[in-house]
């Protein structure tokens, strides 16, 4: 009799404590924030604040050579996004075409890896001419959507360049032209500046290239083919770059005479990734191996977006989350993501394996200036998204657009809650504002859940996530930091 007693109090203790469970999940709803609906940005207006006039002299400059300088330098840089070189372009149009060229970039990238990941022992892969292709070019991967403006040469002449942490070499169109794709400003022309100087075949530079091949003064040349037809070919030297007034001299950079295919307007490419002929590995302990950049939300404020070198770069209060390797490729950023947070709670089919990087390479996560909307790996996606469908019930849905499969009718609207989403890296935590990931894609109140699946193994964090925050690379510790007061 006391044994059965003793049972049903068990019994009846089990379902209070399911009732209570029950109870605490029901009054404990989605966590929500305000999303204020913005329409299409249009095509921003190009202007250099603190832009320096061009000159013939360069006194009262401070001059910096990366090979020999134990000096510490600090520079900020405004950075625009490339759709004000398309002012005359419609906001839908201008949509459209950052969603073509994000495309490209996000395949050129799947690309790379799978190559990289593909040649065991890793090997350069055979070009004819003997020509290296590691040297990436952003500006053919679609990847150019913020530039800067620097000075090439002696005397300086102010050039637009892209940046791209998914590259490695600093490059600009040079005269003679063979064939030049359109640029804003005058090409280059090497002959005119006192500080351009050939790489010679056998010196440590050209070696750094995986192939290299020479012309018949025996110096250093590159070349560049890609699967679309896209091609750069030219010297490969080393030139004076200026930023604002501080002299950097001796950079390794490509003189483009031949290049042709899909590139956009600028004149060259700044290099910012981890491989050893970067702006940043070039530069080494002269700006502490530190930047960091700031992309502003156009929709949102007039403010430019920025680029800082040196230690100014380190924001206070950052959140870091170290850097991880692959083993197969040194170009990419990776780090390490464990989980994702919708509406206040962890989706538990979202596991850190989903995310890992296996030892040959496969897999990880790259964050990325280039790509515009990330993209996780399937089954990752799949289950962030159904959650955060579950948490904004309250939302009219409307139909896909191009590669979103959630989206929403907020035409009307001047104030919406959706569920809050939350990037768990390790050892930082991001909080997304809600126009990091719901975005406007035509002029009708149509915005969009700014996430993808893809069936590669690699996931991509985006630009559009990462608007707000300063991003800094600190590159000597070994780590990314992300700070959401980064930009004032």
């Amino acid at each position: 009799m006391g044994q059965k007693s003793r049972n049903n109090r068990l019994f009846h203790s089990s379902i209070i404590l399911l009732l209570v469970s029950l109870s605490a999940a029901l009054s404990s709803p989605f966590q929500l924030q305000t999303l204020l609906p913005r329409p299409l940005p249009s095509a921003p207006t190009l202007s250099w604040h603190d832009s320096e006039p061009e000159s013939n002299s360069l006194q009262e400059t401070s001059q910096l050579d990366p090979l020999s300088s134990n000096t510490t330098l600090e520079v900020q840089l405004e950075l625009h996004h490339v759709d004000a070189l398309s002012s005359e372009d419609t906001p839908e149009l201008l949509f459209d075409l950052r969603l073509q060229r994000d495309a490209l970039r996000s395949g050129t990238i799947y690309s790379l890896v799978s190559k990289a990941v593909a040649r065991n022992p890793p090997r350069a892969a055979g070009r004819r001419s003997g020509f290296s292709s590691s040297i990436i070019s952003g500006l053919t991967q679609g990847s150019g959507e913020y530039f800067t403006r620097l000075g090439v040469g002696t005397p300086t002449r102010n050039l637009y360049m892209v940046l791209d942490t998914g590259s490695d070499v600093v490059w600009v169109q040079c005269s003679p032209c063979k064939s030049c794709y359109s640029q804003s400003d005058p090409i280059f022309d090497p002959t005119k500046s006192t500080s351009f100087s050939g790489i010679p075949c056998g010196s440590s530079l050209c070696r750094s290239l995986d192939s290299s091949g020479c012309n018949q003064r025996r110096m250093c040349l590159y070349q560049v083919s890609y699967g679309d037809g896209s091609v750069t070919f030219g010297d490969f030297s080393t030139e004076t770059l200026t930023f604002r007034r501080t002299t950097v001299g001796r950079v390794a950079l490509g003189c483009g005479h031949d290049n042709e295919g899909l590139f956009v307007g600028a004149a060259g490419l700044l290099g910012l990734g981890r491989g050893r002929l970067s702006f940043p590995s070039q530069t080494g302990s002269r700006f502490n191996r530190k930047f960091s950049y700031c992309l502003v939300d156009r929709s949102a404020s007039s403010k430019p977006s920025s680029l800082v070198f040196g230690d100014a770069a380190i924001p206070r209060g950052a959140l870091f989350t170290p850097l991880l390797t692959n083993p197969k490729l040194d170009t990419f950023y990776y780090v390490e993501l464990l989980g994702i947070s919708v509406g206040g709670t962890r989706v538990p089919k979202i596991s850190p394996s989903l995310f890992k990087m296996d030892q040959d390479g496969n897999g990880g996560v790259i964050i990325d200036s280039g790509t515009s909307v990330t993209r996780l790996t399937q089954p990752a996606y799949t289950a962030m998204r159904d959650a955060f469908r579950l948490g904004a019930t309250n939302l009219k849905r409307a139909p896909d657009f191009s590669l979103f499969d959630t989206c929403f009718d907020l035409s009307g609207q001047t104030s919406v809650k959706v569920p809050t989403l939350v990037l768990h890296f390790r050892g930082a935590d991001l909080s997304l504002p809600a126009t990091n990931y719901l975005i406007p894609v035509d002029s009708s109140g149509t915005f969009c859940f700014a996430f993808a699946g893809t069936m590669n193994g690699s996931s991509i964090i985006g630009n559009i996530q990462q608007q707000g925050f300063r991003v800094a690379y600190d590159l000597a510790g070994s780590r990314v930091g992300f700070s959401p007061r980064g930009c004032a």
